[in-house]
């Protein structure tokens, strides 16, 4: 992931697969020009780094000249052809290989068309890496194509985004695709494990609990994993960065997430802030942080219930239900005025019937 004047791009074609296209085109164009003379019109600033490619693999004589047009401003299209540097060669009776870097809407396209009409030329051709056969509106033949791509704004291998990109070995796509990554949070017993499972389903996410994080990668022992043991068998807490690097990977496993629930992380504001720069790095961020809310007299309640069957001793002991419940507060109190600042910060009602509570939560996701 990539990030250009604040627009997020992801990796869409490896350079491999760009220069195995440049070297079918070039097959086809030495082909066609064996034994002539072609001139190569390069159309600046996009084709530089594909003419530089496919001149290199041409097998005869050529001359080079070089336009410079552009029809694009940001994302989009102007629908409007500029010339910025005119075509000043001869090309009467020659013929002539055009080199684009892209084929869309086919404006461009056109006004050459035009120019090598005026000029003459005894024939022309039209070569280039990529073409988007659903944005092209012309009737004009595109006779060498690199590569077929949907209508999806690109950037790399020549193609910029406001001047940056050009570089890029590869071509990054732009994301589009607006993520829901929710920080989820419920004091013990409010019901947060049951309500993780049910807003995962319906809206297609990732529950990623730091616990269940932390079990696999020690039981795995990954690198990540043998990290942190070596920390818990020191008695230290581990560190943020591991723990954010275990998430990251985590992330890492599924890119087309629609988003994400993080379950235990974040706990203290350098936590969050890590977490803010990890979610940005990957082309997203923290949507909301939702809480249960949930009197404590009723999670005191539940969860000595809940002791009477789960066999667990910090369900059975009053007073260590009321030191988790204040360890809860405690921490969240300092979560919650750090979303607060950011507008992201919703408390939802907790008690009722777990259909009830989903649909509170639902109506806070769907707004966001």
């Amino acid at each position: 992931m990539i990030t250009l004047n604040g627009l997020q791009f992801q990796e869409y074609i490896s350079e491999a697969t760009l220069l195995k296209a440049i070297d079918e085109v070039a097959a086809q164009i030495n082909s066609d020009f064996k034994g002539k003379e072609p001139v190569f019109l390069v159309v600046l600033n996009g084709a530089y780094k594909f003419a530089t490619e496919l001149l290199s693999r041409f097998e005869g004589d050529c001359e080079i000249e070089f336009i410079k047009m552009s029809s694009y401003d940001g994302t989009s299209s102007t629908g409007q052809v500029q010339t910025h540097i005119p075509l000043e060669a001869d090309l009467e009776e020659r013929e002539v290989v055009i080199i684009e870097d892209i084929v869309d809407s086919g404006n461009t396209i056109e006004k050459i068309t035009q120019m090598m009409v005026q000029s003459g030329v005894n024939k022309y051709r039209i070569a280039s890496l990529f073409y988007k056969p659903e944005a092209y509106t012309k009737e004009y033949k595109i006779h060498y194509v690199g590569l077929e791509i949907p209508n999806d704004f690109i950037v790399g291998y020549g193609l910029d985004y406001n001047g940056l990109g050009r570089n890029l070995n590869a071509i990054y796509k732009l994301k589009t695709t607006k993520m829901t990554n929710l920080v989820l949070f419920g004091p013990p017993g409010a019901g947060k494990g049951t309500q993780a499972s049910f807003l995962k389903e319906k809206y297609n996410l990732v529950h990623i609990s730091t616990g269940d994080v932390f079990r696999y990668n020690i039981k795995n022992a990954t690198e990540l994993g043998t990290l942190a043991k070596s920390y818990i068998d020191k008695g230290q807490l581990v560190p943020d960065s591991v723990t954010i690097d275990m998430l990251s990977a985590t992330v890492d496993e599924t890119p087309d997430a629609n988003g994400f629930i993080f379950d235990g992380f974040p706990r203290t504001t350098a936590q969050a802030e890590a977490l803010d720069k990890l979610l940005t790095e990957k082309g997203t961020e923290v949507s909301a942080m939702i809480a249960l809310e949930v009197d404590d007299e009723i999670l005191v309640k539940r969860l000595l219930e809940r002791g009477k069957t789960s066999g667990r001793k910090d369900d059975a002991d009053e007073t260590v239900i009321r030191n988790r419940i204040k360890v809860y507060y405690d921490e969240t109190a300092i979560l919650k005025g750090y979303y607060q600042k950011q507008d992201k910060y919703f408390g939802v009602d907790g008690v009722g019937e777990i259909n009830e509570i989903t649909t509170r939560l639902s109506s806070v996701i769907d707004k966001l």
